[in-house]
């Protein structure tokens, strides 16, 4: 399945025809090490990275949010950081005004340039809109293929709010996932519980005090071969089930005191509170964004963390080709992992580099001419 619209090109003419961006020190704004932020275009700058500076299949995790076709030209925000002497309020920060096909080619040309720097193990996570995202999806598929999706995450983003429009409220954007292989970096993301969450799931106490709730021994599907289908304790399963574990390991789990029989006869598994402090993240995250951010589409840096610490090991190089106000470049920082940044908004590398410099970073001259390769 794709989508067909009028000027869109073939894959190769892609790759063939896209210009390469001379880097220098006049847009290379920062180099620490491994790590670049880099002004310009940023589909000539990927085209650079792949042919001249040997990036090609060396990243392990992208996340972007670019443009949503809003067809706005977004400003600057007063920035809250310490070392700004003057308000960046007035300065264009970036115009949003592509809008249906030419918006659509103008993703997919840079996504599929981003696809031949990701590596073998590598995530995509791009943040968009519920507006344009459907669209963006079909063409995810396209580019990564639908087998390569993972998650459409719905991310809450504000508070309500009591606008007028006859609709319901949007406090939501979303994010796709997708990984470029089956065999992708992959840290379980977990959130511990709340107390009033462990009392609303765990409504049992046991005679030590502790937290417990049941669940049953038997699940769906008969099977006829097996033991998991024979008698235990002269009790057959439910007509249609099939008992969750072997009768030796029921045998296990009734010495040790986790089996608890309900009033009509069915043993059920006693599951701990203090043995499940975690749970897993689910697709619908609440991470709202700064009420009074510096750049316009300023995200929340917990967000950016929890997506990196999730789908890249330390040392991974992180990419953001649309990196605004620069929260990717500092959460991959803070997190130990290597990160190229790429934004085409002078107003938006002013408020990364202020949020970014370190004492030891090195800012090169005009004359020099920055040649990087990956380590």
């Amino acid at each position: 399945m794709e989508l067909v619209y009028k000027g869109k090109k073939n894959k190769q003419e892609i790759l063939d025809h896209t210009k390469p961006a001379l880097l220098t020190a006049e847009n290379i704004s920062y180099k620490d090490g491994a790590n670049l932020l880099i002004q310009g275009n940023n589909i000539n700058v990927m085209k650079t990275l792949v042919d001249h500076y040997r990036l090609k299949g060396k990243i392990d995790l992208v996340y972007i949010d670019p443009p949503f076709a809003t067809n706005t030209v977004f400003r600057g925000s007063k920035t809250r950081t310490a070392h700004v002497s003057h308000s960046l309020s007035d300065e264009i920060a970036y115009r949003d005004t592509l809008v249906g096909a030419e918006y659509l080619e103008f993703i997919r040309e840079r996504l599929i340039w981003i696809r031949e720097l990701m590596s073998s193990e590598s995530s995509i996570y791009i943040h968009i809109d519920y507006k344009i995202g459907h669209y963006i999806k079909i063409i995810m598929d396209e580019v990564f293929g639908i087998n390569n999706f993972r998650n459409d995450i719905t991310r809450i983003k504000c508070n309500p709010k009591n606008f007028g429009r006859k609709a319901y409220g949007n406090i939501k954007d979303l994010i796709l996932y997708y990984t470029k292989t089956n065999r992708y970096i992959w840290h379980e993301p977990k959130h511990e519980r709340a107390e009033d969450e462990v009392k609303r799931l765990f409504t049992k106490i046991d005679i030590n005090g502790r937290y417990y709730t049941t669940n049953p021994l038997h699940a769906p599907g008969e099977t006829t071969n097996g033991n998991t289908g024979k008698a235990w304790k002269g009790m057959l399963p439910p007509k249609g089930r099939h008992w969750r574990y072997d009768p030796k390991v029921l045998d296990e789990l009734d010495a040790k005191g986790l089996i608890e029989w309900s009033s009509t006869g069915n043993p059920r598994k006693k599951v701990y509170a203090d043995e499940m402090p975690y749970k897993k993240l689910q697709d619908i995250w609440e991470y709202k964004d700064p009420p009074r951010p510096v750049y316009p589409t300023e995200k929340n840096l917990e967000l950016i963390k929890t997506i990196i610490s999730t789908s890249s090991n330390e040392n991974s190089i992180v990419l953001d080709c649309f990196s605004g106000s620069g929260g990717t470049l500092v959460a991959a920082d803070q997190l130990n992992r290597r990160w190229i940044g790429i934004d085409n908004s002078e107003v938006a590398i002013k408020v990364t580099l202020q949020r970014l410099i370190k004492p030891q970073a090195s800012l090169f001259t005009a004359e020099q001419e920055i040649r990087y390769q990956a380590a």
